[in-house]
């Protein structure tokens, strides 16, 4: 009962403090705090803070004490901690930044208390489950003034930052149209394997804590090898599709080349078998799905209007997009920007290719230094360097990716968007998802009504 009275303690303190002081920071030294570490993400993104010379990480956080035990046995001086709440409101002043490496719907809650903490935040991707709860965030770091950064590595890659470069110098002329994807059959694998709802409840081992997994999400049992470590991407209370898990990755380039705001409309098309199953479209998301934008336009666009669409699964782009591509294989997943004078390829991860390529041969590559996302946001935080993906970069191009599993939801529907005052102007329906409802005992204070 003490511990429960106390973590209820501490998140009503961490909510509602503006400021916490910061740590001391000695000869430069950066004092980090791991909340996720388990998993491929959480263990690299631990692997990847540790490594920067400046940074020692302090605490270490995680709701598997397998994920936990795994990481303390290589750092045995980081303090243990299994709810991330008590870790912001008992590390206080000895800590100077986090990561947030956890499934999509419990980002907001860490990130936020972070922040107004006066903690330096690094979240994976996508920033937050929610359209509303990304806003929140955005303007919460505007106001905090700490450093922050996304989790698109790729956007610190030659690759990524070359098409950048081309775009903005004008190479291809005028931008006309952008089709971005990801056809990875990994995704389409994973995705089938998740069924409905499971029936039989199970209890969940004793290494996991299975209240703090679910947070905010609603009331579940426990279910092996469905939910915890590794398909919770694929259900809508946890995860938000595959746009929302790799989008962010692909749309980085596009959004920073043409300096996009935020998108005039949203719809969606998805495979029949999701959008005719009811069961299906309350619980889970789709294998395959469309997604089209249209942007403002700018003195960088050919008209008016941008239209941007993304294609993930069994959806593949059309063939006057594919068509641009030399090689045998169109990049199952890429970004490809198709401007009045050629186009730039990004394959995610890739270099980016100026085409047609006899048109460009010859064309002198950018001169960039070698990044390291991690590093760069840490390089941040000490004065180095400006980091790549800082939140009010970011922010406002999930909210956009968001918008689309919001179309996803309501698929067919033209969804008109009024970002001034974060609402979808002509479907009820769809203005309802913009924000969850969260579990009794997990509302966020200023956020939740």
């Amino acid at each position: 009962m003490y511990r429960r009275s106390f973590i209820k303690t501490s998140l009503a303190t961490t909510a509602c403090t503006p400021s916490i002081l910061k740590a001391a920071n000695n000869n430069s030294n950066i004092q980090h705090a791991c909340i996720g570490v388990g998993g491929m993400m959480g263990y690299n993104d631990y692997k990847n803070i540790s490594s920067h010379s400046n940074t020692k990480i302090v605490a270490i956080c995680d709701v598997d004490k397998n994920h936990l035990d795994r990481v303390a046995k290589e750092i045995p001086e980081a303090r243990k901690y299994t709810d991330w709440r008590e870790l912001i409101a008992k590390e206080g002043d000895k800590i100077d930044s986090v990561n947030v490496t956890v499934p999509d719907h419990m980002h907001f809650p860490i990130a936020i208390n972070a922040v107004r903490s006066k903690k330096h935040v690094y979240c994976q991707k996508p920033l937050c489950h929610d359209v509303a709860e990304v806003r929140a965030l955005t303007e919460a770091t505007k106001k905090s003034g700490v450093k922050t950064q996304l989790g698109t590595q790729a956007a610190s890659g030659f690759g990524d930052r070359m098409g950048v470069h081309y775009v903005k110098n004008g190479l291809i002329g005028k931008i006309k149209h952008v089709y971005l994807c990801s056809n990875r059959p990994g995704a389409i694998d994973s995705y089938r394997l998740v069924g409905p709802r499971p029936e039989k409840k199970h209890t969940a081992p004793s290494q996991l804590n299975w209240d703090l997994w679910l947070g905010t999400a609603p009331e579940r049992s426990y279910a092996p090898e469905i939910y915890h470590p590794s398909k919770w991407r694929a259900w809508q209370d946890f995860g938000t599709g595959w746009p929302g898990d790799i989008g962010c990755h692909v749309f980085d380039a596009t959004w920073k080349a043409l300096n996009l705001t935020a998108p005039k409309t949203v719809h969606a098309t998805v495979q029949d078998s999701w959008k005719n199953s009811k069961d299906r479209r309350a619980d889970t998301w789709p294998q395959s799905d469309h997604i089209t934008w249209t942007f403002p336009g700018s003195p960088i666009t050919e008209k008016n209007e941008l239209t941007i669409e993304w294609f993930d699964g069994l959806i593949y782009p059309p063939e006057e997009a594919q068509k641009w591509y030399p090689g045998k294989t169109y990049p199952p997943e890429s970004a490809l920007i198709v401007g009045t004078e050629g186009a730039v390829l990004i394959p995610n991860g890739g270099g980016a290719m100026l085409l047609p390529r006899d048109k460009y041969k010859g064309t002198p590559q950018p001169k960039l230094d070698t990044r390291n996302h991690y590093h760069h946001f840490l390089d941040a935080i000490i004065g180095k360097a400006k980091n790549e993906s800082y939140f009010e970069q970011t922010g406002p191009m999930t909210e956009a990716i968001l918008l689309g599993t919001v179309a996803i939801r309501t698929p067919d529907q033209k969804l008109s968007w009024d970002a001034a005052n974060l609402a979808i102007t002509n479907h009820s329906g769809a203005h309802k998802l913009l924000k969850r409802n969260y579990r009794k005992g997990w509302k966020v204070s200023g956020f939740n009504s």
